[in-house]
């Protein structure tokens, strides 16, 4: 067994967002095989924005991949070379109109890593101010918040599937679990 070897990659498609490409490839077992890339042009930011008694706010959404609404928190893109902290500030007071006096990084991640190398990092945000919400025009968002017992029957239940909102939900019943809150 050994590492993959690229033989070839062909750019299949692109656009603001992502670049699809067709790569053929050896795979570890010294095999020929082919593979899909997609490569994201930003990365994944979500903030778990929490009230002072732990209730989250989530932001409603159809999400057209889907054909589906969905229930996520604050969640965005911040493009390759601004600070993930200046985007998750930025999309919080975009999509919900609130802006935080206290941030803190709560973990980063990748998504779909077997085919893509998106990566993303989620922040804790807290102290909440509301303000006006900004939503781009593809955004017609609802809110609302929801205890932390809610949220986790809402995963259970298969009403949240995000895996953003997933991570930052289950992180911060770890942090409350271990009194870190």
């Amino acid at each position: 067994m050994g590492d993959w070897q690229t033989i070839s990659k062909n750019k299949i498609y692109e656009n603001a967002w992502i670049e699809v490409s067709h790569h053929e490839v050896i795979n570890p077992s010294g095999n020929n095989g082919i593979y899909g890339v997609v490569r994201f042009h930003n990365k994944a930011i979500g903030i778990l924005a929490i009230d002072d008694h732990l209730n989250i706010v989530l932001v409603g959404q159809d999400r057209y991949p889907l054909n589906a609404y969905s229930w996520e928190i604050p969640e965005g893109g911040c493009p390759i070379g601004e600070d993930n902290l200046s985007a998750a500030k930025r999309e919080l007071k975009e999509e919900t109109g609130l802006e935080a006096i206290h941030w803190m990084p709560l973990c980063k991640f990748h998504l779909s890593n077997s085919v893509t190398d998106e990566e993303g990092q989620l922040f804790l945000a807290r102290n909440l101010k509301a303000g006006k919400a900004s939503p781009e025009e593809t955004e017609n968002l609802s809110l609302k918040k929801v205890t932390l017992e809610e949220a986790l029957n809402q995963i259970e239940n298969g009403e949240i599937t995000d895996v953003i909102t997933i991570i930052g939900i289950y992180k911060l019943a770890l942090m409350k679990a271990k009194g870190e809150l």
